[in-house]
């Protein structure tokens, strides 16, 4: 791995307590992010990107969620280790994150200023009100907000979506974190919006030099926006490479399979999209084996039997699968 290391997720496992028992919603990931990278984090809904995230953060609910075991390593301490006042410190001062949906994001009944001025109340509170002010002034036309003074005297719902995304972006990076965690930023926006969006996030990264951790369902996203690439499927990492390895030579079928089913404009008109067969695995009722091994199109008699650990592609790119030839940059099947 090249470059210094300023987040390591090491083997984390997070469960939940439901009325039908308690379930692993995070089952041994583990994955490095890079000072100044940008890691994206991609899986359909529920394999646990967010609840990762979450765990980052310590936002999970408590006593619902536990995390049973893991190291969130952040600049050489473990967050995990950190009494509650400490983590409070740590989040949205050093690691922010930006939220799925603003308006549940944003308190409804306070106004867009004094919820950026609360973030330096808490992180720098030696500055003035004055100063605050000024400051969130700043931060509103930074990202693109065109009438910053009207914004601060507005509520959310005043906002269109992209305004609301771009006020969570403002207040993210209030207290310019070493991390900014994105977890799907651009949900329920429109194509048009959603590029500004993450044009915007590109463009504050590079001036803040940052360290971005973008969560999204969207390949095309991971390919225009990230350098790593993790691939998740229910609950574990099914693999992790360099963004350009891992769509030069996507190794585990999940993989494969993903990108199989992006529509391409080269193809023949009115063809059948590729999907992937079968569906997700319930938390509540997992495969022995490999968690695809339901929907792996070679599945083998050990794929059921007993799940396979990360194998090595060629150099930092690894996948979970059995099919891996350990080491020579290829798959046993390609």
């Amino acid at each position: 791995m090249k470059g210094d290391m300023i987040l390591q997720v090491e083997n984390l496992a997070v469960s939940f307590s439901t009325d039908g028992g308690t379930v692993r919603a995070v089952d041994r990931v583990g994955f490095e992010l890079e000072k100044g990278g940008t890691l994206g984090v991609v899986g359909e809904s529920g394999c646990g990107k967010s609840v990762t995230a979450l765990s980052i953060m310590r936002l999970l609910p408590i006593p619902a969620a536990v995390i049973e075991s893991g190291r969130i390593v952040f600049q050489g301490e473990d967050l995990l280790s950190y009494p509650p006042e400490k983590m409070a410190r740590i989040r949205g001062g050093k690691i922010a994150m930006i939220f799925q949906e603003p308006m549940t994001a944003l308190n409804p009944v306070h106004k867009i200023g004094g919820q950026i001025k609360e973030m330096y109340m808490l992180h720098q509170p030696s500055m003035t009100g004055e100063q605050m002010h000024k400051e969130a002034l700043r931060m509103l036309d930074m990202v693109g907000i065109a009438d910053p003074i009207k914004v601060l005297g507005l509520y959310p719902h005043h906002l269109s979506g992209g305004m609301r995304q771009r006020v969570m972006i403002a207040m993210a990076l209030a207290a310019r974190p070493d991390i900014l965690i994105a977890d799907e930023p651009t949900t329920a926006l429109d194509v048009t919006v959603q590029a500004q969006i993450l044009e915007l996030i590109k463009k504050l990264q590079q001036e803040y030099a940052m360290s971005v951790l973008l969560i999204t369902h969207d390949l095309g996203v991971i390919a225009e926006y990230c350098d790593r690439a993790l691939v998740m499927y229910a609950g574990r990492v099914a693999e992790k490479a360099e963004v350009r390895h891992l769509f030069k030579n996507p190794s585990h079928p999940y993989t494969q399979g993903l990108l199989a089913s992006i529509p391409s404009l080269a193809g023949k008109r009115k063809t059948e999209l590729t999907t992937i067969s079968g569906t997700v695995p319930s938390l509540k009722n997992l495969p022995h084996g490999c968690r695809f091994s339901n929907r792996c199109p070679h599945r083998m008699e050990v794929c059921v039997r007993q799940a396979p650990d990360r194998r090595v592609v060629s150099g930092d790119h690894t996948a979970a699968c059995y099919l891996v030839r350990q080491g020579e940059g290829q798959n046993a099947h390609a």
